[in-house]
């Protein structure tokens, strides 16, 4: 790579694009890759601070950075993601799905732990809509040791870095726990703070049963629950430490498997997570009724995403575990739950 006036410029081809800053107005390319220079586009360039230009011959074994993103980007990226043409020297990483995104954290270390190689991307176990931006690559010289690419795509083969995991559309069955509910003194507030949450994943809630405080009768309405069909089943209320809170009780005298209750999560310290068979039960407490965003939201996409749910899933999200309850809220633009 050599370097020239600018003056001397006028034919010479831009080996890479050149950024065009207005404060407070515009950020983005101002001449792209390839641009042929004018002698017009000389006074444009030395507004923008570029009194010099490279001209670019590349010696084998180096790459661009726009290759070099670029083969990036196709090493990180697992299932249902897609990648943009580089730009100003940066791919960026698109989720084809509604799903969950999981990162092999470990192995996306040890890429960035490379000299000069950059992915940026968004929390692992973030819930993402199909076109959301994930992830973004770049190296950050202008050119680079094809070495150094290599290194990160022998990392990539271990696993996938990045991969989404589509959502599945269960059958679902509710159980609304409580006395007070069931003889009618408060009102049953499930589908306006519950369901349409169930709903908001294109899953099907068929069927709600109102029980009383009795363990006979939240096991028997998750027995018929479960002999209808449903591949999920969600409860509420019944959780605390309270003598008329038995939802625990009810939920094993069907003969499912406990396999957590309680977790470092703030709303949500006192959920309940059971399977009967391949069913998963999740029993949801109090906050669900009251809080915009609890634990709910957390392990509502893991389930349908497929996600294997065990104790030290719980005990891995108290890390990001605490709401902070913000006036206007982002979630899961935020760290809560992933």
């Amino acid at each position: 790579m050599r370097t020239i006036p600018v003056e001397e410029a006028v034919g010479a081809v831009l080996p890479h694009d050149i950024t065009r800053i207005l404060p407070g107005e515009f950020k983005g390319v101002g001449f792209r890759k390839g641009h042929v220079i004018r002698e017009e586009d000389i006074p444009e360039l030395k507004k923008i601070g570029k009194n010099f230009i490279y001209v670019l011959n590349l010696p084998e074994g180096q790459l661009h950075e726009d290759e070099a993103a670029l083969r990036i980007a196709q090493a990180i990226s697992g299932k249902n993601i897609e990648w943009t043409s580089p730009k100003e020297g940066k791919s960026t990483l698109l989720s084809k799905k509604d799903g969950l995104l999981k990162i092999d954290v470990n192995n996306l270390l040890d890429i960035n732990r490379l000299d000069h190689i950059a992915v940026s991307t968004i929390r692992t176990m973030t819930p993402v809509r199909v076109g959301q931006t994930i992830a973004a690559t770049r190296v950050i010289p202008l050119i680079i040791d094809e070495s150094r690419i290599k290194q990160v795509e022998q990392i990539a083969q271990r696993s996938s870095v990045l991969r989404i995991m589509p959502y599945r559309t269960l059958k679902v069955g509710a159980v609304v726990t409580g006395t007070e509910v069931y003889q009618g003194l408060i009102k049953d507030g499930f589908d306006e703070f519950v369901g349409y949450k169930v709903e908001m994943y294109g899953c099907d809630l068929i069927k709600k049963i109102i029980v009383p405080d009795d363990v006979d009768a939240i096991a028997g309405a998750i027995s018929q629950l479960l002999e209808l069909g449903s591949e999920l089943i969600l409860t509420t209320g019944g959780l605390s430490v309270d003598p008329d809170d038995v939802t625990p009780s009810g939920v094993r005298r069907t003969g499912a498997t406990i396999i957590n209750y309680g977790s470092p999560v703030f709303p949500g310290a006192m959920v309940l997570y059971a399977k009967h068979g391949d069913v998963p039960i999740l029993g949801l407490p109090a906050c669900v009724y009251y809080a915009r965003t609890t634990i709910l939201d957390t392990l509502l996409p893991r389930i349908l995403a497929g996600e294997e749910i065990v104790p030290d899933t719980f005990a891995q999200m108290g890390h990001g575990g605490l709401c902070r309850e913000c006036e206007t809220c982002h979630f899961p633009n935020c760290g809560f739950g992933s």
